[in-house]
């Protein structure tokens, strides 16, 4: 495992950050008061979309890895709860690699200590932002072989990426880089099952500084174009699954999908 922070990173305690209130949503503790005042503000069932998000990517690397994928890029990674996505992909895979990037400092710190790799495999994390994909990409072409698939891991992240700053170029760019045979695995929140959750959820992340962009089902479906769709499509969290017991039919804050790079 190697940890790459950009110069005097510092974790700022004084506003709240995505990543320390998915952790509150998620049970965790490794998060403060600014952030849990963001998370108590929200509908409780957010909590349960959480976690069926988290539970949606598990399955959804598991499957690409039974599909022989054995490297990944995880961008917005998040803080590591257990079993995290190397660990996942790792018990199928032992020799698989991994490359985690996140922009929160709090990240970096729990990084060095949980994202611990096989014997046989490797993983690695740059403290690096989405809106930053050159950087992150050159980065994980130090450790992971962009001349065989890839599986490119944006799990409930570009909500938090305005329009203004052009989330589906930056995903164009990242999947671009990918060879043929690559795998996008992508989750992203919406109001569409929740739509009385929107004004209270919107005001909560609001008042915390935290840029928010819900996006319906077919502003969702853009961020897949030009990419084949794997079965059973573009689905909420609750409802993605293959090779296994279906999920609870549950509603759900996420849409999710996984899709092949032709």
């Amino acid at each position: 495992m190697t940890a790459h922070p950009p110069p005097q990173s510092r974790i700022d305690t004084s506003k709240a950050h995505p990543a320390r209130v998915y952790d509150w949503l998620l049970g965790g503790k490794d998060n403060y008061a600014v952030d849990q005042v963001v998370g108590e503000r929200i509908p409780p069932e957010a909590k349960g979309n959480a976690l069926r998000n988290r539970a949606y990517m598990r399955r959804a690397v598991a499957w690409t890895a039974r599909q022989g994928v054995d490297q990944y890029l995880d961008i917005g990674t998040g803080i590591p709860t257990e079993p995290n996505l190397h660990q996942v992909v790792q018990e199928i895979i032992p020799t698989a690699r991994i490359v985690y990037a996140d922009n929160d400092p709090i990240v970096l710190r729990h990084a060095e200590a949980r994202l611990t790799s096989t014997p046989e495999g490797a993983t690695d994390y740059i403290q690096a932002d989405v809106r930053q994909p050159e950087t992150i990409l050159d980065h994980a072409r130090t450790l992971l072989d962009f001349d065989r698939p890839v599986a490119l891991c944006l799990i409930a992240l570009l909500h938090f990426v305005p329009d203004e700053d052009d989330p589906y170029g930056i995903t164009r760019t990242l999947v671009d880089a990918l060879p043929s045979g690559s795998y996008l695995i992508f989750s992203h929140t919406t109001f569409d099952e929740h739509p009385q959750y929107k004004d209270v959820v919107t005001t909560a992340y609001k008042e915390g500084e935290i840029p928010l962009r819900m996006r319906d089902r077919a502003e969702v479906a853009r961020f897949f174009d030009g990419l084949d769709l794997v079965e059973p499509g573009l689905v909420t969290a609750a409802h993605w699954y293959k090779d296994g017991p279906a999920p609870e039919p549950e509603l759900s804050g996420f849409y999710a999908g996984v899709a092949r790079v032709p």
